[in-house]
């Protein structure tokens, strides 16, 4: 009964959603709510519940969600962004155009919501589509190949970042398996298919061109790498060198300080502040300005994450995860094939792959228990079926379509398919690391 309801909740949450539109956050309480009267919880219960889950949730994230939007708003205004991809260029060549942007777009999406990694660079491929008389989508794909793949697989984006922190796995261990996973994803689903797209010869939109920076305007190449990898590197040196310190040493409690996610994310920011901002010129209320203007941007996530943490505690608290582990236990489906199926279906019904993966992670938590799942694989396996076959329910698919002046049907075998495979190649690559560390 508990599994019913569960799944009843599910289809009354993807249709206010998606059917009735009714906004994300106030869906997620509709159906907390219900739910957790429908498995006979004590009111005082539920909005214990609903208060735990949504200040257990937004505690442990909502901080590296605020400065990421902070360091991806420096790098936008500085230059930085333009800097890295024209780099690249001239490292690989204007022949070799798309694995410039592909590369630039693993980069840039490392640290960055897709959201501000599409603001950054889409504007770029357009303005170098016209420049050189290239096909928009035929250098544009590989390029948010790049960005959904980070967003989906690898932390610290939203919904990775929070089922490492639901899981409590090893964020730099998962982003280690991520990153090896994410690499073969990125060239079947945008070098591979990428290449497929020559044909598609309709001009983007010119009121995107982006406005060029001059060499003078834009910060250095080297600052405007480590501006951005900086969050990167300190989790990832303090990940490796971490095991050969004793726990209760200086150094072991230094590099475990700096690694921890939310100070990575903070020194980074003031790190940009200096290199991106001051030295730029920038006065500290430009850049207070600009700051604040991020944080508007992602301040709609905070909601979602909150009521995606409501529904998970009920579903906790009302015996829920247990019902879920037992039928695992029977159940001959791999549970990493289960929990990216159940992510895949919640993400083309509803069209947020945060929704998805939030909900899903909270679903499957207790099979990491009863099936002793690898759970930094898990996460990635959730984070590739959140990314299955966006369309028009997807905020994406409209930003795409606007931006390259594609039809409804062209923008569905072009950006549809490429997330398709996305998620696909990602279980793929999930499913043969499991044979070796499963």
């Amino acid at each position: 009964m508990p599994l019913l309801i569960t799944i009843i909740g599910l289809i009354i949450l993807i249709l206010l959603i998606s059917y009735f539109k009714l906004h994300t956050f106030l869906s997620f309480l509709v159906v907390t709510l219900g739910v957790g009267l429908a498995l006979q919880m004590p009111p005082a219960k539920i909005m214990n519940a609903v208060q735990q889950g949504i200040g257990g949730t937004l505690g442990s994230i909502v901080s590296i969600i605020a400065l990421g939007a902070m360091l991806g708003k420096l790098v936008a205004q500085s230059g930085a962004a333009q800097r890295i991809s024209t780099r690249m260029m001239d490292i690989i060549g204007t022949g070799y155009v798309r694995w410039a942007f592909m590369i630039t777009g693993f980069i840039v999406g490392l640290p960055l919501f897709y959201s501000v990694g599409f603001m950054l660079l889409a504007p770029l491929v357009i303005t170098v589509s016209y420049r050189y008389k290239l096909p928009a989508v035929y250098i544009g794909i590989p390029m948010l190949a790049s960005l959904s793949v980070t967003q989906g697989y690898l932390p610290p984006h939203p919904a990775p970042l929070a089922i490492v922190k639901q899981f409590e796995v090893d964020m730099g261990l998962t982003l280690f398996y991520g990153i090896i996973v994410a690499i073969p994803a990125i060239l079947v689903s945008g070098a591979l298919f990428g290449g497929t797209l020559k044909k598609y010869l309709t001009l983007p939109n010119k009121a995107f061109i982006a406005p060029e920076l001059t060499k003078e305007q834009m910060p250095s190449a080297f600052m405007s790498f480590l501006s951005v990898l900086l969050p990167i590197l300190l989790i990832s040196i303090s990940t490796i060198i971490l095991p050969y310190f004793v726990k209760d040493s200086f150094l072991y409690q230094f590099f475990a300080f700096v690694g921890d996610p939310i100070v990575s994310m903070f020194i980074s920011v003031l790190f940009a502040i200096y290199a991106l901002g001051i030295k730029q010129s920038k006065s500290m209320e430009e850049i207070t300005t600009l700051l604040g203007d991020s944080i508007k941007e992602v301040a709609m996530l905070f909601l979602i994450f909150g009521g995606a943490g409501a529904l998970k505690q009920v579903l906790t608290d009302g015996g829920v995860n247990q019902s879920i582990a037992s039928m695992m236990q029977a159940s001959s489906l791999h549970p990493l094939i289960l929990a990216w199926g159940m992510a895949a279906i919640i993400r083309v019904a509803v069209g947020s792959s945060t929704v998805s993966g939030i909900t899903t992670a909270g679903f499957v938590a207790p099979i990491l228990a009863s099936t002793h799942t690898e759970p930094h694989l898990m996460v990635l396996s959730i984070g590739a079926g959140s990314m299955m076959f966006s369309h028009v329910n997807d905020s994406g698919f409209w930003l795409f379509r606007e931006y390259f002046q594609l039809s409804m049907a062209e923008t569905l075998k072009t950006w549809s398919i490429m997330e398709t495979l996305v998620s696909v190649s990602g279980l793929a690559g999930v499913m043969l690391l499991n044979v070796f560390i499963g």
